[in-house]
């Protein structure tokens, strides 16, 4: 039982960052109608931040949850302004293409400067150490991130579903011209859309940097992953997609503890059984 637990447990930490992952995903996608193939370079560009922001400048991991977001979110924002704006109202398949084109640029600069070995970052010293349950051990860092990831997931959907400026984003994407002629200005809220997602990857590398190590190639290993869970939930779809990350982790932690063979592939093969039942996904709208 206790190793059921503990496979449990790495199910619902996995489901954390695929929760936020993909929340970004769905926010971006959602909003802008963009593929954001580079999601994986920039929850990547997350974890290197709180590294240098630790060994460079001396900032600790509690800032780094603030300031590596936001930095991260500056650079979205700088490459949604110079490129990807001009692709606006055309084929998806220009945006996926030039996301994924840099993708393999940011992670190529950093593999060149870094290396493939995962460079450490440390567990704060208030998240360490653990908590023995009676059926399991807990650690907290562990524990942390999922209390942590969850919180931040329902503040998002609450964000954009329960809230005027929710409504104002929603408004700007189906029909930009009545909106512009309420005063708001929609580039903007384009742009700080999209650094909201690029911030929500970014936070989850932060989360990461400790557990996983600070590695170049972190995003490219997960990505597809989470394109996975955003189809399951239904492209575009913010609960679908918070729902769908945490659910998937726990299957995928069920999976290694009853069946380890198909833990790398169950994700995939409930995505085509889904996709069959309801191409929209779980809770997306049909077209």
């Amino acid at each position: 039982m206790q190793s059921l637990f503990a496979q449990l447990l790495v199910g619902l930490i996995n489901g954390s960052f695929y929760a936020l992952l993909s929340l970004g995903l769905a926010v971006i996608f959602g909003m802008l109608n963009i593929i954001n193939f580079a999601h994986g370079a920039l929850y990547m560009m997350g974890a290197f931040c709180a590294y240098f922001l630790l060994n460079v400048l001396g900032i600790g991991y509690w800032p780094a949850l603030i300031v590596a977001p936001i930095a991260v979110g500056i650079f979205g924002m700088i490459m949604e302004r110079t490129m990807l704006q001009w692709l606006a109202g055309i084929d998806h398949l220009y945006g996926m293409l030039l996301t994924f084109g840099m993708a393999l640029i940011i992670q190529g600069v950093f593999q060149n400067y870094f290396g493939s070995s995962g460079l450490p970052y440390s567990i704060p010293n208030e998240l360490k150490g653990g908590m023995n349950l009676g059926f399991m051990y807990l650690p907290i860092y562990r524990g942390w991130v999922v209390i942590f990831s969850l919180i931040i997931c329902i503040g998002t959907w609450y964000l954009i579903e329960r809230t005027r400026l929710g409504a104002y984003l929603r408004a700007a994407t189906e029909n930009p011209t009545l909106v512009r002629a309420f005063g708001i200005n929609v580039p903007r809220m384009i742009t700080l859309t999209y650094g909201l997602g690029v911030g929500l990857a970014a936070l989850a590398g932060v989360l990461s940097a400790p557990i996983n190590q600070v590695r170049p190639l972190m995003g490219a290993d997960l990505i597809i992953v989470v394109f996975a869970v955003v189809v399951i939930g239904g492209m575009g779809s913010i609960l679908g997609s918070i729902i769908t990350g945490f659910a998937l982790g726990i299957i995928e932690g069920l999976t290694k503890y009853f069946y380890p063979e198909a833990s790398n592939t169950v994700v995939f093969v409930l995505m085509v059984l889904v996709l069959l039942v309801k191409p929209s996904g779980l809770t997306g709208r049909a077209t």
